[in-house]
Order: C-alpha cells, then sequence, then structure tokens
C-alpha cells in the first residue's frame, strides 16, 4: 500500500514553488525584514507611507540600527547587489532589486530626519527629493469639480494600472530578477542634459547659489535623469530613448527640488522670531514673496 501510495506521489513530479509573497509595499521594514521580502517576494519594492513617522520612529531607524539601515539603503539608490553574511542564515546575494520611497509627514516629524547629523554626513539625504508647500488651510474654498480634471485623472489612474500589470522583465528562468533595458537620452536629449549639469557644477562650488545644498546638487543631473526617465515610460512603456522634452521635464522638476532644499536650509538657519515676522510680513503686502533663490535653468535655456 505505501509503495503504491509513493508511487503515485513520484509520478506527480517535484512540489510546485512557493509563489512569490504578493507584497508591493510597505511602510515601516527594518533592513533585515526587507531583505527577506526581497528573496521572497518581489523584486520592485516600495516603502510607502501616508503616516512617514512608522518609517521614521520604526525599529530600522532605532539609534543601534540606523546606519546600517540608510547607508543599505543608498547601496540601493546606486543600483547595486544586496549581500549579507550571517551565521545563521549563512550568505545570501540578491542582484538587480529595487527600491522605491515616498513618505509623507508633518514638518515636526521631517526635521527629526532633516536635521539628524548622522543622516545629513553619512549623504542619504541627498537621495530623496524633498518638498513642504505651505498649509492650504484657509484658501479651499469650494468649487465643483471639473469634469475634465476627474477624465484626466481617470485615465492616469488607468495608465498607471496598465503599467503595473505588465509582467516585469526578469533574467532568464529566475522568478524576481530583474533584468530592465536600458532607457539612453536621445542625441537632443543628451545635449539639454549636459548644459544642465555644467549649470549645475558652476554653482555648486564655494559661495556658489547651490552651496548649501552640495549633497543634493552634487546628484541634481542624476535626479534629473531619472526623473525624465518616468515620464518617458509613463508616456510610452516601450520608449527605446528618452527624448529632450521629457529631459527639460526632468530637469524643471529637478529644480523645484532644489528651491525647496533652499528654501528649508533658509527657514532651519532662522529663528522662530524671525520666522513669526516673516509671516507677518506675508500678511501685511500683496505681491508673493519669492520662495527660492535657486536660479532656473530652463527659461534661460
Amino acid at each position: 500500500m505505501i509503495d503504491r501510495v509513493k508511487a503515485a506521489l513520484d509520478a506527480l513530479g517535484p512540489s510546485p514553488s512557493t509563489p512569490l509573497l504578493p507584497l508591493l509595499t510597505c511602510p515601516e521594514p527594518t533592513w533585515e525584514g526587507l531583505c527577506r521580502l526581497f528573496a521572497e517576494g518581489m523584486p520592485s519594492i516600495g516603502i510607502f507611507a501616508a503616516e512617514g513617522g512608522q518609517f521614521i520612529g520604526g525599529h530600522g531607524m532605532k539609534d543601534d540600527a540606523k546606519l546600517r539601515t540608510v547607508s543599505n539603503l543608498s547601496n540601493l539608490w546606486d543600483g547595486l547587489p544586496i549581500k549579507r553574511v550571517r551565521g545563521g542564515d549563512g550568505t545570501t546575494v540578491l542582484p538587480d532589486r529595487r527600491l522605491a520611497m515616498h513618505l509623507m509627514v508633518q514638518p515636526n516629524v521631517a526635521s527629526i530626519w532633516l536635521n539628524d547629523p548622522l543622516l545629513l554626513q553619512q549623504g542619504i539625504l541627498s537621495r530623496f527629493l524633498v518638498t513642504a508647500p505651505d498649509a492650504a488651510s484657509g484658501t479651499r474654498v469650494w468649487h465643483e469639480p471639473v469634469a475634465e480634471f476627474d477624465a484626466a485623472m481617470k485615465r492616469y489612474g488607468a495608465r498607471l494600472l496598465d503599467i503595473l500589470e505588465r509582467p516585469l522583465p526578469v533574467v532568464g528562468n529566475t522568478r524576481n530578477e530583474l533584468a530592465p533595458r536600458t532607457l539612453p537620452l536621445s542625441p537632443d536629449a543628451r545635449q539639454v542634459w549636459i548644459a544642465f549639469y555644467d549649470y549645475v557644477e558652476a554653482r555648486v562650488g564655494s559661495g556658489g547659489e547651490l552651496e548649501a545644498i552640495r549633497g543634493l546638487a552634487n546628484k541634481l543631473p542624476e535626479h534629473a535623469a531619472r526623473l525624465a526617465a518616468v515620464l518617458t515610460l509613463v508616456r510610452n512603456i516601450e520608449a527605446n530613448n528618452i527624448a529632450a522634452v521629457e529631459m527639460k521635464s526632468g530637469i524643471a522638476l529637478a529644480e523645484h527640488y532644489a528651491a525647496e532644499a533652499l528654501r528649508l536650509f533658509d527657514a532651519s538657519q532662522v529663528n522662530s522670531d524671525l520666522r513669526l515676522a516673516q509671516r507677518l510680513l506675508g500678511c501685511c503686502i500683496n505681491g508673493r514673496n519669492p520662495r527660492s533663490r535657486f536660479p532656473t535653468f530652463i527659461s534661460g535655456a
């Protein structure tokens, strides 16, 4: 009887592979947990949190884990493979994984990160694009929804869903090792990017307009290219290069984040009394107070 059962089981062939963990986003992983998820789950993951304090105040950012977490996150941003050697877990090598982060936090929570000397010195903050819009309270007057806006949002949502439902490009017979294709700059886009690179480089040195945010400024051209690539693929997921129009749009976005970084840096150097005085001045005069001293590249191109 036992022999017949064994023969029947053998005839079925080997056990099926365990399916990948169907988790695309997580709000507050530790580095060790993230590595395990990359090993057993999808090769592209997002640390997304509408309450970013979950991550900033989570176990992965405790004093004894903070440097390890942000150093490894920086390696992922640079495209390096994950390599772990542990006595208990053995050796793990996870190449070609991708991670995105999007955290929404209140100003006081954000200041925990933005004013952390360790994070500033390590360099992780230059890999983030930070924006802090003014509060909209008091200006949100009711108006009827505009049909065109609703239709545009639905088209955009449908476009993103179409991209997310496409099979991920993976290496050979692997299940979760990405093999993304190269997306080069077109000749025109390359000329625009080089001009922007030189423009930033001329302003990042001692006494330059971007000296105060040198860490971010050194990566601005790369940020611009990454943003242009995202815009290109949203427009056409089958695109074979980045066009000049997307490159200019990527630069415009990079300039916005540079302007925000300068504004936030200025705010961090000003005491609370001067901030209140500035707010009072804004209430007493007409016209918009300049938010940035970042010189605009596109308008002068």
